[in-house]
């Protein structure tokens, strides 16, 4: 019984399920956040330019069937609200930050790529150690402009 209770604290103490917990509760506070910025920004503006934020009413009947279309657009709306959100304000500042990290840390290194085998070099190294390609050095690339 002992080795069961071990082997159970062993699994619960691997960093991946600390992990998957940690990101299971900051997406369902994430998912309030959007969820909060949807319906309290972006549906009011969908209803200033529609004049309603909810299509629920809109309905078409043939033979008796009666097909609740304005769900759908409610619910296509909100798709895409939900998706502008997480690209405008998630997404986009997310790569724009990480461009700017990339830029600072080219500049900082040392090596750099080989450009036959893509192996980290010297940055003033004439010929590759990994696969012998002649290669120029950094410092004598003329400058662009």
């Amino acid at each position: 019984m002992t080795g069961m209770l071990r082997d159970f604290k062993n699994f619960i103490s691997r960093g991946n399920v600390v992990d998957l917990a940690i990101a299971v509760v900051l997406g369902t506070a994430f998912a309030a956040v959007v969820k909060a910025l949807v319906a309290d920004i972006l549906t009011p503006i969908v209803a200033a330019i529609f004049g309603d934020h909810n299509f629920a009413g809109l309905t078409f009947t043939i033979n008796g069937s009666t097909f609740l279309y304005g769900d759908f657009i409610n619910a296509v709306i909100t798709f895409v609200s939900v998706a502008a959100a997480i690209f405008f304000f998630v997404v986009k500042p997310l790569l724009v930050m990480n461009a700017r990290r990339q830029r600072g840390q080219a500049d900082d290194s040392d090596t750099r790529a080989c450009t036959e085998c893509l192996s980290d070099i010297p940055k003033a190294a004439r010929r590759c150690a990994f696969c012998t390609a002649e290669q120029i050095p950094i410092a004598d690339v003329p400058a662009a402009g």
